[in-house]
């Protein structure tokens, strides 16, 4: 899947790009059976890429990982990977609005990240939104989100620079201080299609307030010699290096 100068052009001023159909629907179809049934991989969390072949197939799959290399300048190493359900009904929380890098600071900055629709998205089921242009500005201020929109935690990990200096660092729901509402862009995303973006755009979600699900499944990536600061997830692994179904 190559993408146009257009399209990468549109990546790197927007800091977003929508790439339709990177998976088949018998691909999706796979993928939400394997979650429907239980896993002995469910306790790794955002490792679990690492060792569940279905995972592990969509986080190095050809059309992700390709079109990542193309934006990252580079090979694509898997750092974190998620399944993000909003089912109908629930009335579950979105995500504050956010950038990856206050979460997952790196050196050099190649962060960035796939999220992939596993149902038709759109606003009204709590898809995805974004800040065009937002990726521009560096990291925004942020306060802890106490919205009711949004869900609201605290966690603390352990840290490691380069230079092998260790420290703890707590982390929270974070939300962009002073962020304008009319700046939003909620996106409307088919099922099998994805959306690449910077690991600095400002984006989250809202709830679901429709009848029907909302299914997405994300990938963060680093291109590969950069270095994460978070302990957990400093052990990245070459999209090449995968092992994974047909």
């Amino acid at each position: 899947m190559s993408l146009s100068a257009d399209q990468i052009d549109q990546y790197e001023r927007r800091g977003y790009l929508i790439v339709d159909e990177v998976l088949t629907d018998r691909e999706v179809e796979d993928f939400l059976d394997h979650q429907a049934s239980p896993s002995p991989h469910a306790d790794l969390g955002l490792r679990r890429h690492t060792a569940d072949p279905r995972w592990a197939h969509i986080s190095a799959h050809p059309n992700i990982a390709g079109t990542t290399a193309q934006l990252c300048g580079g090979k694509p190493c898997v750092v974190q990977s998620m399944y993000l359900p909003k089912p109908a009904g629930e009335a579950e929380k979105g995500i504050a609005l956010h950038q990856d890098a206050h979460y997952l600071p790196n050196d050099p900055f190649t962060l960035m990240a796939c999220w992939i629709a596993m149902s038709d998205t759109a606003a009204d089921n709590g898809g995805l939104c974004v800040v065009p242009g937002s990726h521009l500005h560096g990291l925004h201020s942020v306060h802890q989100s106490t919205s009711d929109d949004h869900n609201s935690w605290e966690r603390e990990y352990q840290m490691r620079d380069r230079d092998g200096r260790e420290w703890s660092q707590k982390f929270f729901s974070f939300e962009i201080d002073e962020l304008d509402p009319s700046e939003v862009e909620r996106l409307s995303v088919q099922r099998g299609s994805a959306v690449f973006f910077s690991g600095s755009i400002i984006h989250g979600s809202y709830a679901n307030t429709s009848s029907r699900d909302r299914l997405a499944f994300a990938v963060h990536y680093v291109r590969e010699g950069t270095w994460l600061t978070r302990r957990d997830v400093q052990e990245t692994v070459p999209v090449d290096e995968y092992s994974t179904p047909a």
